[in-house]
């Protein structure tokens, strides 16, 4: 991958602010912390910057290193994954984050996860185990395709053996409040401590 600079650095400042606000609300979100109208204000940010990034997508493909550099591409991918409400759109992004992979232009856990969010939030079994819920006690994973292979596909892509993953994002979880609004119950998580 290029450590050159990016073609478009506008892109990428705005890729980034965006993901660090949104990344702001959704902390709280999962800390259960918004009420309902900055609920709602999420939600609308969330929608607003998605159709950001379809532009983007539209434009230029998926905005990988070479065009904005890694962090505003991991800015990118952040946006993609928190576009719940539009499957299809995820769906998208995915494929052409899976072209930018096949061109050394971003990494393949990334694509890992956001494949996954996809095939989640289109009602279908996740295939390298990276998306969690939070349960009344625990957290776990989403339904996953042929569980027995997981270790073996998340190794193809550059994850750690699921037990490790869910062992890290317990960690990064442990200062989490205990949740009362079921709002918090149905939250995919993504564990991100595999994510490079």
């Amino acid at each position: 991958m290029t450590t050159t600079p990016p073609l478009h650095p506008d892109l990428a400042r705005e890729l980034v602010t965006r993901a660090e606000q949104s990344t702001e609300r959704w902390s709280r979100l999962v800390r259960d912390q918004l009420d309902a109208i900055h609920l709602g204000q999420r939600r609308h940010a969330d929608h607003a910057n998605a159709a950001v990034l379809r532009r983007i997508l539209a434009d230029h493909g998926w905005p990988g290193h070479h065009l904005v550099g890694p962090d505003a591409s991991r800015a990118a991918w952040q946006l993609a994954l928190r576009a719940d409400h539009d499957p299809n759109f995820q769906h998208l992004a995915a494929r052409l984050l899976h072209r930018a992979v096949k061109n050394d232009d971003a990494p393949t856990t990334q694509w890992a996860h956001l494949h996954d969010r996809a095939l989640v939030n289109n009602g279908h079994p996740q295939e390298f185990g990276t998306q969690y819920r939070i349960a009344a006690d625990h957290l776990e994973p989403h339904p996953i395709r042929e569980p027995a292979d997981l270790d073996t596909r998340r190794t193809r892509v550059g994850l750690p053996p699921a037990a490790t993953a869910l062992h890290a994002l317990r960690r990064r979880l442990a200062d989490t409040p205990e949740h009362t609004d079921s709002t918090t119950d149905t939250i995919i998580l993504t564990a991100l401590a595999d994510a490079a």
